[in-house]
This record gives structure tokens, sequence and C-alpha cells, in this order.
């Protein structure tokens, strides 16, 4: 049995202003029909002995993490809620323990869930090898033969072949970090390094002892935050304060560097780990001027541009080599050869404290999804989605009185405990200081507009008293 582990935590602040906090690149659309981390699940789907994947994730994403998986027909063998993150060699040591707690000793595939891979059937050869490989022992990496002097990648140089008359995979040799230009030239045409694709595979048990070897602590808080994690619906919890107190490293600096066990797979499949809009510019489908474009786009004298309209009309003149990302709130206008520098962008966001850094006008809960229309100090208008069967927190506010139109759907209210039902077009009013909840007991959608009026419109001012969802 091989599990494969993906790493879905990570907030992709470079791909801004589409990927935020709450809602990071691995979760979106970015190529294809389908999210980053649908598309890592789903390249994995018929392959042999894979069973079903390991997610890790943060707590705040956890319900669109799982919602992703129920949309492709997938359940998780776990998902597992990292409280803080640790980098990788705690989600590695967490995963193995996962994996064993069946009593077998099966393999993990370590998956990033934000690569782009576009040529599958390579990808799967290389998985086979690596099987081959993490069979007898060894603790296999995956290297991304270099197409490019790339600067913004680790590398690693392959060693001796190892034995076998069917493949190209051989011992490591070094590690190295991101290089500048000239000696990323050299590595290309020296033939002997590989991009680092942060993909791994080993049994579980060989992963553990290694890590036992070379960073003991990390071993011993991850085996202390699972043994007292616990489960909460659809989610495994680890503990908070022993894997806070669990130290940061990554697999490659605390085994893969130090092991003599390790081995490289190296493939070329169209790989790219899609860290920046110029990224996403060579992945996507050109036209005849150069120009990838998404959403209601009209250009004039536009070439080899990325240009992204999320919620209005793009209308572009003159431009060259340029990346413009349109969504609700926010334009991001940039020229590709500095797109790396939308990281300056969020970091003064966040110092100003600014919810374009954190979240999108849509916020997605594990009930539906809340949209702001309009907002001013004294109101907000939002657009309000209730799933089927999703029933809202018992909860009243001080400082706002609420205002509920059904556009579509059936809602059922509570207000100080009275409860009646709401179909199209009528409406409810909800007086400060008054306990209330939302419920759609329909079978379609519950769609209202919600009107918030008051002195104070912030999300402090709620007063839980039934809760459905765990924070």
């Amino acid at each position: 049995m091989i599990y494969p582990v993906i790493m879905a935590g990570g907030s992709g602040t470079r791909l801004w202003p589409l990927s935020r906090k709450l809602y990071p690149k691995q979760l979106l659309k970015l190529v294809g029909n389908h999210t980053m981390l649908q598309e890592t699940v789903l390249r994995l789907r018929d392959f042999t002995d894979m069973g079903d994947p390991i997610l890790i994730c943060n707590e705040s994403h956890r319900f669109m993490v799982a919602e992703q998986m129920r949309s492709i027909g997938v359940t998780p063998e776990a998902i597992i809620l990292e409280p803080v993150g640790r980098n990788t060699a705690p989600a590695v040591a967490v995963s193995a323990l996962q994996a064993r707690t069946g009593g077998d000793d099966p393999l993990i595939l370590i998956l990033p869930a934000d690569h782009f891979i576009a040529d599958v059937t390579a990808f799967r050869q290389a998985l086979r090898t690596g099987v081959k490989y993490a069979r007898q022992g060894h603790l296999i990496t995956f290297g991304i033969v270099p197409e490019a002097p790339e600067t913004g990648y680790g590398y690693i140089r392959k060693g001796k072949p190892l034995a076998g008359d069917d493949d190209t995979a051989a011992a490591i040799d070094q590690f190295v970090e991101k290089p500048d230009l000239e000696t990323a030239k050299s590595y290309l045409a020296s033939g002997e390094y590989c991009w680092n694709s942060g993909m791994f595979m080993f049994r579980a048990s060989e992963i553990l002892a290694e890590l036992e070897t070379y960073v003991p602590d990390i071993v011993a808080a991850s085996k202390n935050a699972f043994s007292r994690g616990r489960s909460d619906l659809d989610f495994f919890r680890l503990d908070h304060d022993t894997f806070a107190a669990c130290p940061s490293d990554s697999i490659d600096y605390a085994v893969m560097e130090k092991t003599t066990r390790g081995a490289m797979v190296p493939f070329q499949a169209g790989w790219n780990d899609l860290g920046s809009w110029e990224a996403l510019w060579q992945v996507g489908n050109r036209d005849e001027n150069g120009n990838v474009m998404k959403g209601d786009v009209l250009t004039h004298d536009v070439k080899e541009s990325f240009l992204h309209a999320g919620s209005r009309l793009i209308a572009a003149v003159g431009l060259e080599h340029h990346i413009v990302v349109e969504t609700a709130d926010a334009v991001l206008i940039s020229p590709r050869d500095r797109v790396q520098e939308v990281k300056k962008i969020v970091d003064k966001l966040k110092a100003s404290r600014r919810q374009e850094a954190i979240s999108h006008k849509t916020a997605y809960s594990p009930w539906g999804t809340s949209e702001r229309l309009v907002e001013t100090d004294r109101f907000q208008v939002n657009r309000v989605t209730i799933k089927p069967g999703a029933v809202l927190t018992l909860q009243k506010h001080f400082n706002r009185a609420e205002h509920w139109t059904v556009l579509r759907g059936t809602a059922q209210v509570t207000r100080d405990g009275e409860e009646f039902i709401l179909r199209e077009d009528s409406s409810a009013y909800i007086p400060p200081g008054t306990a209330h909840r939302l419920s759609n007991p329909g079978k379609i959608p519950l769609e209202i507009i919600e009107v918030l009026s008051g002195s104070y419109l912030g999300e402090d001012d709620i007063v839980r008293l039934e809760e459905v969802y765990r924070p």
C-alpha cells in the first residue's frame, strides 16, 4: 500500500490578489477545471496500490479542503490539522504515524498540493521507479530535469546510478541552495543537477527511524502531538501545545541532506510549482500575441502579457510583458519580470492590517458563503448562500441589527425562541440583542440578502450561544 500525503498548508502570497491567507493558491482553480489540491489528488487515481490521501492543512482551511475532496468523490484517509506551521519535517513525522495506525508499514508519497504537472504519464512512470527503490529501503526524492537556468529553485546533484537497468535513478551527491544566474547556467550545462521538487517517497517506519536518528526532538514532539490529538467531525486535530513546541525544520535539512540512504528519481513532465504570475503565464494557453487571458478581457496592441479578470471587464491598450490581475476588491499591475516583488505589497497590506491581505469579499464557511456587496461604517450588505441542511450558530449582537430577505430557497429563522419559515421575497428583522439563527431546511441552496446596520459592525460583536462548528 502507498499512502499519498498531500501538504496543503501555506498562503502563496506571490499570487496575490487571487491567493490570500484564508484562500491560498492550492485551493484555487489556476489551471484547468479543478483546484491545485484537487489536481494533485486526481493525478494519482487508478495508480496501483495507491490508498486514499492523508491531507495536512491548517485549521482555517479545513472545511474548504474537505468540501473540495467531497466534490471530486474522494474520502481522505485523514485530514490532519496543524495548529501552527512547523515546516515539512514534523508534517512528515505525523503523516508516517498516521499511515501506521492500522498496524501496517506502507510507503508514503509526500506531495505539495500546489504543483502543476503537464505530463501525467511521465509523472506516473517516475512514481513507479520510486516505488521500486523505496521498497528496497531507499529514501526517494524526485528531481526535475531542468529546462532553464532557474534561480528560484534549490538543486540536487546526482551521484552514482543505482543498480538497475530500467531507469535513471541515482544516489544523491549534494543538495545545493538557490544559485545565482551564472551558477544556474553551469548546473544546466553540466547535466548533473535537477531541481528540488519537494516530492518524496519512503517507507513510514524507515523515515521515522531516520528522523529519530537526526532530529529526535522533532519525533518526540510529533508523537506527543499525535497521541494527544483528537477527532473533530471529519478532521484530526493535533494537540496545540505540544505541536507548537516542536522545532521547525524541513525534511530536506532534517534528513535528506544527512542520510546515507537517499536516492533521486529524475523526470521531465512539464513541472512547475506555480510560485508566481510569471509561472502562470509560462504554463498558460497563449494566443497569437503571446497573451494568456482569463475572464472578461478586451485588448488592443497587447503582447506577451497575462490578464485575469475576476469580477469585471479589463480593457488594456499598448501593454507588453505585463501582468494584470483583477478581483472584486483589488487590482495588481506589474511588469512580468518584477512579479516576485508582489510579496512586498502583501507585506505592506499586512503592516496596515488591511483585509485584502487576509480574505476576499467572499468568505467561505462550512455552512456556505457570504459575499460583501456594500460596506460602510454604519451599514453593510451581504449576499449569503447557505447549503441545504446547514445550520448556523445561535448568536446575538449588541451593536447591530440584521435584516434578511430571501432571494431563493427556504429559510428557517429562530428569533428569541420563536421559529418561523421565510420563503422567496419575504423578510425578517433581527433587533440588536436578539438571539437568532438561520438554517436551510430545503433541498436547494438558500440565498438571502443580509443588511447589517448599527454603530459597530465588527465581527467581534458576536455572542455565540450555541456553537455548531468549532472555530
